[in-house]
Formats: structure tokens, sequence, C-alpha cells
């Protein structure tokens, strides 16, 4: 599974887009979002792909968890939402 990488300066609304197309096509999205601006957006869009997703009658869970990424050869600690489907 493609993880999505949100970043402070991403679009709520597209990564929104792009987590309800990936949550209808296999069930379950996941998002990695290094930073608290990057936390920020992910979490906006995650309730705006919770809207998206109302009107196709699915509901939606996320469960964030700690992951260890390598960014330009230093290891850094990432928010990882793994967003998934209650149907």
């Amino acid at each position: 599974m493609e993880t999505l990488k949100v970043s402070a300066k991403s679009s709520p609304n597209l990564v929104a887009g792009a987590i309800a197309g990936i949550v209808r096509q296999s069930g379950k999205a996941e998002l990695q979002a290094i930073g608290a601006g990057a936390v920020n957006q992910a979490v906006k869009a995650i309730a705006a792909a919770s809207v998206y997703l109302e009107e196709d009658k699915i509901s939606i869970a996320c469960r964030p968890s700690f992951v260890e990424v390598e960014v330009g050869g230093e290891t850094r600690t990432a928010i990882m939402f793994t967003v998934m489907s209650m149907q």
C-alpha cells in the first residue's frame, strides 16, 4: 500500500480526495506526517474525507501511531495515520 506523505503545505482538500479515493478502492489508506503543521493538515484532511465518504455511506476510523523514517540520512519520528473503512 502506498503511503500518502502530508506536509505543512499540503492542501487538506486535495489530500482528503486522495484518502476518499483510496478508501473507496481498497478500504484502507495510510498517511505520514512529520511535524505539527503536517499533522494539522493530515487531521483536517481526514475530517474532510469522512464528509466526502458520507455520500457513499462509508464511515471511517483513524488509528494514529509513531513510526521512524529516514529523511536526508537522519532518523525522524513521524505520525502514521491509518484510515479504515468501518463497512
